[in-house]
């Protein structure tokens, strides 16, 4: 157990979920820090499974043995575009993943577009692999969500992501939305109006501390060092607002918090929870409930707190 007072499920956080890339530690203390600080579910990295010290299968019967459910599983990077022995290659590395989404029980697979300068740019081809990926998916009944990094090298909005995974035509590939991306990237909410709701299959939530990113490489640096939770950054209307449209246009689906972030990396891991939890229960209330009782920015915390 994690030493911290153990906090029944919360009912109106149920939608929300930590990401395990959030915490430092082994995978049992992050499943007890998630838990205990009520949420019910998780989103794991394939990396929690095969790095665990007793083996993949040890890590997913310590996963069934929390009672948490599993959001999904991350990530598969670089897929679609290649050619030849580079595409068999990345066909391995995604049947491998989807033998782990199935074994632990996640029904999402998400992958990051391509950032690769020997992936094709012609639409169709990407189209066509994430189509194949699909279709190994399918019988496995997993969903593959694509997402748009912002540094992608042909796709990296949510908008172009979408397009892809329209031409595709699978019944079980959609996209997932990273809050981060959405805000690097100044990407007009409006355009959440053209995407189907029930093909968003994943909502990935973080903020982070300056209000503009001028450059992809400070753009990257940031995605992967400096995030925090939503309501501890700049821009706590933006993605207050990002959540209230995708409720408008009918998703029902998960969010999961994916805050990397150094200082967290050396937090106990039932501290970096409950700033998960405070950030899960101003989206719920605020946003999705409309609670007056609740303010639109999400209160400071205090020294010590």
């Amino acid at each position: 157990m994690s030493g911290e007072p153990v906090r029944a499920p919360i009912p109106s956080i149920a939608r929300f979920g930590m990401d395990t890339i959030s915490m430092a530690g082994a995978l049992p203390a992050k499943l007890a820090a998630v838990r205990d600080a009520g949420f019910t579910q998780i989103m794991l990295s394939a990396r929690d499974l095969v790095d665990h010290a007793g083996g993949a299968a040890a890590a997913v019967q310590a996963v069934r043995a929390s009672g948490l459910r599993v959001t999904g599983l991350q990530v598969l990077r670089d897929f679609e575009g290649l050619s030849g022995h580079l595409h068999e290659y990345k066909v391995d590395v995604a049947k491998s993943m989807l033998e782990l989404c199935r074994a632990v029980g996640a029904d999402v697979l998400l992958v990051c577009s391509s950032t690769s300068t020997h992936a094709s740019a012609d639409p169709d081809v990407l189209a066509r692999d994430l189509r194949k990926l699909a279709m190994l998916a399918l019988p496995l009944r997993i969903n593959v969500a694509y997402e748009g990094l912002s540094w992608g090298r042909t796709v990296n909005e949510f908008t172009t992501a979408w397009n892809i995974v329209s031409r595709a035509d699978a019944p079980n590939l959609g996209v997932g939305i990273d809050s981060f991306h959405v805000l690097a990237t100044r990407t007009l909410l409006d355009d959440l109006d053209v995407l189907d709701p029930a093909k968003i299959y994943l909502v990935q939530l973080s903020d982070f501390m300056w209000h503009e990113i001028r450059t992809v490489e400070e753009r990257v640096t940031t995605a992967r060092h400096f995030r925090v939770f939503p309501g501890e950054g700049v821009h706590s209307s933006e993605i207050a607002d990002l959540v209230a449209r995708l409720d408008g246009i009918g998703y029902r689906g998960d969010y999961s918090f994916e805050v990397f972030n150094d200082d967290y990396q050396q937090m106990p891991v039932a501290r970096v929870a409950d700033h998960g939890r405070r950030s899960a229960l101003w989206l719920s209330e605020v946003v999705l409930r409309g609670s007056a009782s609740f303010p639109r920015t999400m209160p400071r915390r205090r020294v010590g707190e």
